[in-house]
């Protein structure tokens, strides 16, 4: 079975008025299955534009993008909506929470776009927030929960639909130390049970849950290496 992600070659360039940015100049990667990579660079590296990139949320000036086997990098926007809704599960910095809604209902507004029954949607949500920890807070809005409790709302949104690929953007960058430990922890959980995780972070402290560390500068990979220390734990395990 080939790699859950491969990219051959992916350029960016954006013009701004009579200024062309090549946001990302060449980037080849492959990521497996069951992977959990962090991708990391200052800012203007070009990191969000890849995630963006990964994430279908845009498309490549040139260059290949395969996402679970199927050339995503050419589909148009209407192909790329069905492609995020149904194999990526996003997790945002800023939560992304409809303020009106229960956490039951955001967990399973994804369901809806995914053509879902009410039933099956309420059942899947439910189990959802059971996983990360939240089943006695599935009918509070997000105004009545702490910021570590909405990102665990965004979690169980972004599992809901069994996505092939967990995109999480500076997950813990709205939360205090304490509660950021405790949403790395529940990641990590989560790729335990084998899922595929990409973690966008500019934090070191961040980025050592991650399995692999692909440093990006300047639009290009500056390393790709494994996280020698996960590495060394689970050996030692």
């Amino acid at each position: 079975m080939g790699p859950i992600i491969s990219t051959r070659a992916l350029k960016k360039v954006y013009q701004m008025g009579a200024t062309v940015v090549e946001a990302l100049k060449s980037i080849t990667i492959d990521i497996s299955r069951n992977e959990y990579v962090a991708l990391m660079g200052p800012s203007g590296s070009g990191k969000s534009t890849l995630m963006n990139l990964l994430g279908c949320l845009d498309t490549p000036t040139s260059g290949s993008y395969y996402l679970n086997g199927q050339l995503v990098s050419e589909l148009d926007d209407d192909d790329l909506a069905e492609i995020r809704n149904k194999e990526i599960g996003f997790v945002f910095q800023t939560f992304n929470l409809l303020p009106r809604l229960t956490a039951l209902d955001n967990v399973a507004l994804p369901l809806v776009y995914a053509g879902i029954g009410k039933a099956e949607r309420m059942e899947r949500a439910a189990r959802m927030l059971e996983l990360v920890g939240l089943g006695d807070r599935m009918h509070h809005r997000p105004n009545e929960l702490s910021g570590g409790q909405r990102q665990r709302v965004a979690v169980a949104r972004a599992l809901v639909n069994e996505p092939s690929l967990i995109l999480a953007d500076e997950p813990t960058g709205n939360l205090d130390s304490k509660t950021s430990y405790e949403i790395m922890e529940l990641f990590e959980r989560i790729h335990a049970e084998g899922n595929t995780i990409i973690l966008v972070t500019h934090e070191m402290d961040i980025s050592r849950h991650a399995h692999r560390i692909i440093r990006l500068r300047d639009g290009l990979i500056e390393s790709d290496e494994p996280n020698r220390e996960v590495v060394r734990l689970l050996v030692e395990v």
